[in-house]
């Protein structure tokens, strides 16, 4: 018998793991990875602008930069608050590293996107990441270029360099360059672009392609979604873990002041009955509470019936202004409407379900069986994994559309965007959302509340249009009568009969409500097909 093996054991970093495992984060192929990369820089782009009351000004390059290998240079630049310099190394050279873990409500979530693009841009074509940045306010723009260390999860600075502004400029320019499909991802980059103007009309964005294509999306409104503010943790979305980091990161002095100074919602009276109901001595010494009353504190928390609902100053709804003003811009409808609905509460984390429609005008016709769907979580929009996202789900399950007079093909798009500061997306890669109970209602109801207001356009639309039949027939016995009676009552006086036309078209329009100048109009086809 031979030898047993022996099992080594070793630790990774997180960039080793990612590294590893490219495909968990949207990696998987030269194609996906192009089109991931926009994604990440962009979506960074507009959370460094919108999300703090800035109108966006966004520029993005993608440019061939070999002849022979398919290596493709990304630049995108924003007008948003800036990077300090010395955060830059750290947020582009260490995985899990970001601003983003707090509680507000922001397009990323994991402080991985824009890393992985730079660990696959050293994989592929061996290039670092280059960063230009400047703050509001500063003097001088500062310049980076860097790789990240897989082994130590850490920013390796290869140059670095600084010069004096000569104009008040501030913003971030990130160039990467990836091994990419250009030719296969061009479509999805393009429908990534165009569907995220639609939710950010107050944006400029301009993008030159390798085809020497430019893509350009004016901004058309000078209203800004209000920006999230960061909150403290709700009380119902506690966890063990939770609560030790809220300990250990603050100097706390008793449990009452914990709750009432480390949570949202809690008030003095509220924390003397959670701590009451917990067994606890609100005086008692944080580093003396044993783990049990830790544990009986956390429970007690998450099962509290009267506290307070999230805040909602963490979440950035679009508003309807926003999503009529993005519908009519790319569909020019003939009917959109747009509501937002309550917020509501999902694990102690508070989230706003808005829906918008487009109804004719240039909106495409839809498939077979259900309507076109433009799926956004957090203003970002979804373009993979559609069957599998809640949306889709109530779209094609929830919904009666033979109630609401839809059926299909139809020229009808639906928007349905969720903000939340957690969203249960289904994986790493942000493209679908999970079918959650308390998302899913929430999408129904407001689906619901626009289809309402398209059911009562479609029944007026629906009169008006049998009511300008009944005008019609009508009007084509207007020449015969008006002759008719002419003779008997006026010997066949012209001026008596088209005086009696004239009559009849009155009170046709009266009686219909179609205007005496259709009626004129189809009056003459009939004269010009006698």
């Amino acid at each position: 018998m031979g030898e047993t093996p022996v099992e080594k054991y070793r630790a990774i970093s997180p960039a080793e793991f990612f590294y590893k495992y490219r495909e968990i984060a949207g990696f998987s192929n030269p194609a996906r990875a192009i089109y991931q990369t926009v994604r990440e820089l962009v979506e960074n782009a507009l959370d460094a602008t919108d999300a703090h009351g800035i109108m966006p000004d966004i520029k993005i390059s993608i440019r061939k930069v070999d002849e022979i290998q398919e290596f493709y240079r990304i630049t995108v630049e924003d007008n948003g608050i800036g990077i300090p310099p010395d955060v830059v190394p750290d947020a582009f050279g260490r995985v899990l590293f970001s601003s983003k873990y707090v509680l507000r409500q922001t397009r990323g979530m994991y402080g991985l996107g824009v890393k992985m693009a730079v660990l696959y841009g050293q994989m592929t074509t061996g290039r670092p990441v280059e960063v230009i940045t400047s703050k509001p306010g500063f003097k001088r723009i500062y310049y980076f270029k860097l790789r990240i260390d897989v082994n130590r999860n850490e920013p390796v600075i290869i140059e670095r360099g600084s010069w004096r502004k000569n104009r008040e400029w501030h913003g971030t320019i990130v160039s990467i360059t990836i091994e990419g499909d250009w030719g296969r991802a061009k479509p999805k980059i393009k429908e990534y672009l165009f569907k995220t103007a639609i939710v950010t009309p107050y944006a400029n964005i301009v993008a030159l392609t390798p085809d020497d294509e430019i893509i350009y999306y004016p901004r058309i409104i000078d209203k800004i979604p209000r920006p999230p503010l960061e909150v403290k943790p709700h009380p119902h979305g506690v966890d063990l873990e939770l609560l030790k980091q809220i300990i250990s990161s603050h100097n706390y002095t008793s449990v009452e002041e914990l709750l009432i100074k480390g949570f949202q919602s809690i008030g003095e009276a509220t924390a003397k009955s959670i701590l009451q109901q917990a067994g606890i001595d609100p005086g008692k010494p944080i580093s003396e509470l044993s783990d049990n009353e830790l544990l009986s504190l956390v429970n007690t928390l998450k099962s509290m019936k009267d506290i307070r609902a999230p805040s909602i100053k963490a979440i950035s709804p679009l508003g309807s202004d926003v999503i009529i003003a993005g519908l009519k811009r790319v569909f020019q409808p003939e009917f959109v409407y747009a509501v937002s609905r309550r917020p509501q509460a999902y694990q102690g984390h508070p989230f706003i379900v808005e829906a918008g429609i487009a109804y004719g005008g240039k909106t495409p016709m839809s498939d077979d069986d259900k309507p076109i769907i433009l799926r956004y979580a957090n203003k970002i929009p979804l373009l993979y994994d559609e069957g599998s996202d809640v949306t889709t789900m109530v779209v094609k399950e929830d919904i009666s559309w033979d109630h609401y007079m839809v059926s299909f093909p139809a020229p009808i798009a639906i928007l349905v965007h969720v903000c939340s500061t957690k969203i249960p997306f289904k994986g790493v890669g942000k493209e679908s959302i999970a079918d959650v109970p308390e998302v899913r209602k929430e999408i129904k109801l407001v689906l619901m509340d626009v289809l309402r207001e398209l059911k009562k356009y479609l029944s007026k639309k629906a009169k008006e249009e049998e009511l300008k039949k009944r005008a019609e027939h009508l009007t084509k016995y207007i020449p015969e009568v008006a002759r008719g009676l002419s003779v008997i009552v006026a010997n066949g006086s012209k001026d008596f009969e088209v005086k009696l036309v004239q009559k009849l078209v009155s009170i046709i329009s009266r009686r219909t409500g179609i205007p005496e100048s259709e009626i004129q109009q189809v009056l003459e086809s009939i004269r010009i097909g006698t």
